[in-house]
């Protein structure tokens, strides 16, 4: 059943499976190990989703797929009305502009040889956008940073101005949808203070849809207004973001809950 114009996604069944190369038999094809088994939900738009689960619960491999940077071995994924599952590259690239991610480690993900206004100006000009200087600019300004970072290298900036520069190069190409992996993991929690604040306000001005990925429900919890819980590659919960920590339906969820440092150890989250 089509979903109306106010979902951003949906997702039905979809499975993934890796070939499984450390058991690879002498002759024929390796066997499959199935990473994500039967996800289904949508994506309203406007909304902040979680998704949320430990190691190996498969939540970067549902994101990636989610950008059709990996296909699915089956299931079906719209986006804004358009099923993207088993479109080709050639298909999928005027889409590419629509859904971006902003990637865990901006130093892997940022070509340390091209300055800040290269590193943004490059996609901008790869989907022919116009008046790349000036929408460079105006990235910069949005993720808070001086235009006189424009000419800096990555290796210039501290953790917590590389991933602003990650999320100005999303920005930049104005996008329906950003997909954010654990982008904050890596920063000490100063940093993660200021580019969850960031995150926040964009949300709140520009009316972005964002999936946010993440191991942690207290980070979650400062974003999402809805939360999806993945362990071992199913949806174990999903509900709006009060609900699930005053009343956790999922024995995985507790646990995840249970897991969050408090100040006070005979604290409880309310």
């Amino acid at each position: 059943m089509r979903k109306g114009p106010d979902t951003m996604y949906e997702i039905r069944n979809l499975r993934l499976s890796f070939p499984d190369m450390a058991h690879k038999p002498l002759f024929g094809a390796p066997p499959q190990i199935e990473i994500l088994k039967g996800l289904s939900f949508d994506i309203p738009k406007g909304v902040v989703l979680g998704i949320v689960g430990g190691s190996g619960s498969g939540k970067s491999t549902l994101g990636r797929a989610m950008l059709r940077l990996l296909e699915p071995s089956s299931g079906t994924i719209r986006f804004d009305g358009t099923d993207i599952t088993h479109l080709s590259e050639p298909e999928l690239r005027p889409l590419r502009r629509r859904f971006q991610m902003i990637f865990q480690d901006p130093m892997s993900s940022l070509n340390p040889r091209r300055q800040v206004h290269g590193l943004i100006a490059g996609p901008l000009r790869l989907h022919g956008m116009e008046d790349v200087t000036g929408r460079v600019s105006r990235a910069l300004d949005m993720v808070g940073l001086p235009q006189n970072f424009a000419t800096r290298y990555p290796h210039e900036l501290s953790g917590g101005q590389r991933q602003r520069v990650g999320i100005a190069r999303a920005l930049a190409l104005e996008p329906d949808f950003i997909l954010a992996d654990e982008i904050v993991s890596g920063l000490d929690v100063s940093s993660q203070a200021q580019v969850l604040n960031l995150l926040s306000q964009l949300v709140d001005e520009l009316r972005m849809t964002l999936a946010f990925i993440s191991h942690d429900l207290s980070v979650i919890r400062r974003l999402c207004t809805r939360v999806l819980v993945l362990h071992h590659g199913k949806i174990v919960e999903q509900a709006e973001t009060a609900a699930l920590f005053d009343a956790p339906a999922a024995d995985y969820t507790r646990e995840l809950l249970a897991a969050i440092p408090l100040p006070d150890p005979y604290q409880e989250w309310a």
